[in-house]
């Protein structure tokens, strides 16, 4: 090789190694507690979220996607593992070893379970979580398996999670006057977290699961703030993730990475207290599988491969679907062996048209006793096949049949009047039940 070449070569090998990974890089920003009625460009009216707008409007936003329950911690490993919770006995908020066997489940999230960020390492992905992880650890389970084991390179951990930061848990308990990150201002740590790990890892693609536990009560917007009157904390704690939101977003572009990141928005489950106003035009709220519990709001945003601007009111789609979907968005690999229960949509999120999703499944509410309710409880098991959707009781009881096409707001049980259909649906979510792990 000629002199030039090599020169040629050399400073060939110096921009490459300057240059931003082909990759991009993946952001899941998850609120906690969020319902699809919190924000405005959903036709929220408790705050103002001009940033969060701006995300949808520079990407699509989804009106029928769903979270994988109506509580914290099944919908996390649903979204992790790319399974329905009930697969790894996730049924309800981790808490106490008494309290998860009395809900019949697991102390913490099998590392067994096939995992999105495992699949993202594999691929050449640096992968963190940073912020709520509720998949195991905190109380009195302390043999949770660390990040590591699920395929994170780095985790920086609230109270319930195997490695909790100092810096937001100087007491054993989730928040406390002594953190040194203060209750209010834990999302902007969250959100410097991120930024800091990008910078880190500029060399490869990033994988970071961004979830804050805002806007998760207590709501405390500052330090001198009156903690009993709810709807006054709410919305300037609302305002405040919406800041971070848009931190996050400026960060990207003052980085020049705003071209080459996927930032997908979207929450755990539904909101408590509603105020009447929190869940939209749905039904219910978080701890029942009503509308207003499961169906969440969903923004994603890709400069150049995302079409901006775009409202999607077709495509149905669950929590699940994530993990196939990011690994077809980054071009990692889902293990052969894992046997998902989503699928890919990621052509969906690219503009094309939605294929017609398979059935989505949930359940919430195992017994009386150790499960928490919300003011209109719902069945304890529900099927969505087309624009049907089924609830019931593993019993039979309390049957309920929606049309979602012309009854968003389930308020007209047809059950009785579309027995067949009825009879159907149910025996297909009792088949489902019955293909669950003995626990």
């Amino acid at each position: 090789m000629g002199m030039a070449a090599l020169m040629g070569s050399l400073a060939m090998i110096g921009l490459a190694e300057g240059a931003q990974p082909s990759r991009p890089n993946v952001i899941v920003f998850l609120a906690d507690d969020m319902g699809i009625g919190d924000l405005s460009c959903y036709g929220g009216k408790q705050a103002p979220t001009p940033r969060i707008d701006r995300l949808a409007s520079e990407g699509t936003r989804f009106t029928q996607y769903y979270s994988a329950s109506p509580i914290c911690s099944p919908s996390r490993c649903g979204i992790i593992t790319g399974n329905y919770p009930a697969r790894w006995n996730i049924t309800s908020f981790l808490q106490t070893k008494k309290g998860n066997a009395g809900c019949e489940m697991a102390d913490y999230l099998d590392p067994q379970a096939p995992t999105l960020p495992r699949a993202m390492k594999a691929a050449g992905y640096a992968t963190a979580h940073i912020g709520k992880w509720h998949l195991g650890g905190g109380r009195d389970v302390t043999e949770a398996p660390k990040f590591a084991a699920y395929g994170y390179d780095e985790g920086v951990g609230t109270y319930e999670s195997p490695e909790p930061h100092p810096d937001i848990t100087a007491t054993n308990w989730i928040w406390s006057n002594q953190d040194k990150v203060k209750r209010w201002n834990r999302t902007a740590f969250f959100v410097d977290q991120t930024l800091d790990f990008l910078d880190r890892h500029r060399g490869a693609p990033c994988f970071i699961n961004l979830w804050p536990d805002d806007v998760h009560t207590p709501w405390v917007p500052d330090e001198v703030s009156d903690r009993k009157d709810l709807p006054k904390n709410f919305r300037p704690v609302l305002a405040e993730l919406d800041k971070q939101v848009g931190r996050l977003l400026d960060g990207l572009k003052a980085r020049g990475l705003e071209e080459n990141t996927v930032v997908i928005f979207t929450s755990d489950n539904g909101a408590l207290p509603t105020f009447g106003e929190r869940s939209g035009i749905y039904r219910g709220s978080k701890l029942e599988l009503w509308e207003g519990g499961i169906r969440m709001p969903f923004i994603i945003r890709w400069p150049g491969r995302v079409p901006a601007g775009r409202v999607n009111e077709q495509a149905v789609f669950c929590a699940e679907d994530l993990f196939p979907s990011i690994c077809a968005v980054a071009g990692a690999t889902v293990p052969r062996e894992a046997k998902l229960d989503g699928v890919d949509i990621s052509a969906v999120w690219r503009g094309n048209a939605a294929p017609q999703h398979g059935p989505i499944f949930w359940e919430y509410g195992r017994n009386d006793e150790f499960f928490k309710f919300g003011p209109d409880r719902s069945p304890s098991l529900a099927v969505r096949r087309d624009s049907w959707k089924l609830l019931m009781n593993p019993d039979g009881s309390k049957l309920a049949l929606y049309d979602l096409a012309t009854d968003p707001s389930e308020k007209h049980n047809l059950a009785a009047t579309k027995p067949e259909l009825a009879r159907e649906l149910s025996k297909l979510v009792l088949d489902w039940r019955a293909t669950w792990p003995k626990r």
